[in-house]
């Protein structure tokens, strides 16, 4: 496999590192010698997206970021199996600290990311110096639960995972489309639901190009699916990152509480999030909620998932046990505030991983 056809930053390296696990492309930038700082991307995307971020930090922090299984150039034959949850990716980041001799880094997870972090941090809270969450799933899984506790709508979790991908989004995907002539194109989705309109990078073409990378398949994105006979009668299925998220597979949350050491964690997120909020655009009960899917139950049986009140009550926890949190919302964002307003993004960020010392 060839790495990843989008060019890559002066400053940055690609490289293309085998670990225990997975075969992938790395991104790197610094030094060996510095402070290493890992970061997880999104769905829908790759390592591309954090260049910027990268190439920023402080004098002697080395930044690294992988492909993640599933995206970009990770080798086609590593599948998600999603009733690990995000658990995969997690052996794989170990993995890859591993092979890099890498003791303990600062890590930082974007979105999909993020969901990765919350479960690292349950696992391997040694591994990490802080974890910065930017803009994370909920800690409970993407879709079909209700209340700051993550309590499922439904027994099978219908309303997550793979049966609620847009099939028109994945069909613009397969046919590798670049326009905007369709709101469900992949470019629509960038600029409506991930970046606040009217804002447009100038990088967009790399970060399309990295969505458009994403590997395709039942066993991929946007994976297999459960007819439910719960609204909105999709429930999740084994394969992919989709249903990797759904909250039938997602670790119990209540481990963080008690994880040794502490982590410092930052959350900061942009106050126009469409993807992850408390009115996500592609959550079911907020389109059941809008009419845009019919037979929607109610608010009562399946509300918009509270995802920021979701996380919130588990942060909150997580202080009320020992933990250090700090929560910023960066004004007229969207999903990837690093990108958005990257300056105002690094004097948070950058302030967070210096203020702790190596353990």
């Amino acid at each position: 496999m060839t790495l990843n056809a989008s060019p890559v930053l002066d400053g940055i390296t690609a490289s293309r590192i085998t670990t225990s696990r997975l075969e992938t492309r790395v991104l790197f930038s610094g030094s060996r010698n510095d402070t290493p700082v890992m970061f997880l991307h999104g769905n829908l995307s790759s390592a591309t997206w954090w260049e910027e971020t990268m190439l920023s930090l402080p004098q002697g922090y080395r930044g690294i970021a992988p492909d993640q299984r599933g995206f970009g150039d990770a080798s086609i034959e590593a599948k998600i199996d999603a009733t690990r949850g995000v658990g995969d990716l997690v052996d794989d980041v170990v993995a890859l600290l591993d092979e890099l001799d890498i003791g303990t880094a600062h890590i930082v997870g974007n979105s999909f990311g993020g969901s990765v972090v919350w479960q690292l941090l349950m696992e391997h809270p040694q591994r990490f110096i802080t974890a910065t969450q930017v803009a994370p799933g909920s800690p409970y899984g993407f879709g079909g639960t209700k209340g700051v506790h993550g309590v499922p709508c439904s027994p099978d979790c219908s309303g997550s995972g793979a049966g609620l991908v847009s099939k028109k989004l994945c069909s613009f995907i397969a046919q590798g489309d670049r326009s905007v002539v369709s709101p469900f194109s992949p470019r629509s989705a960038l600029r409506n639901l991930v970046f606040k309109p009217p804002f447009i990078p100038k990088r967009e073409e790399d970060l399309l190009s990295s969505m458009l990378s994403i590997h395709l398949g039942e066993k991929d994105f946007p994976g297999d699916y459960l007819v439910s006979q719960h609204w909105p009668f999709a429930a999740p299925g084994v394969w992919g990152a989709a249903n990797a998220l759904s909250p039938k597979y997602a670790a119990d949350v209540t481990r963080l509480y008690g994880i040794v050491p502490k982590v410092p964690i930052l959350w900061i997120r942009g106050s126009h999030d469409a993807s992850v909020s408390d009115t996500a655009a592609s959550d079911a009960g907020r389109l059941g909620q809008l009419g845009l899917m019919p037979g929607w139950p109610g608010a009562a049986m399946f509300p918009p998932q509270p995802m920021l009140a979701q996380t919130r009550a588990v942060l909150s926890e997580y202080k009320a046990n020992g933990g250090e949190v700090k929560e910023i919302v960066i004004d007229g964002t969207g999903h990837v505030p690093f990108i958005d307003k990257p300056d105002e993004f690094n004097r948070h960020f950058h302030s967070h991983i210096t203020s702790s010392r190596l353990r």
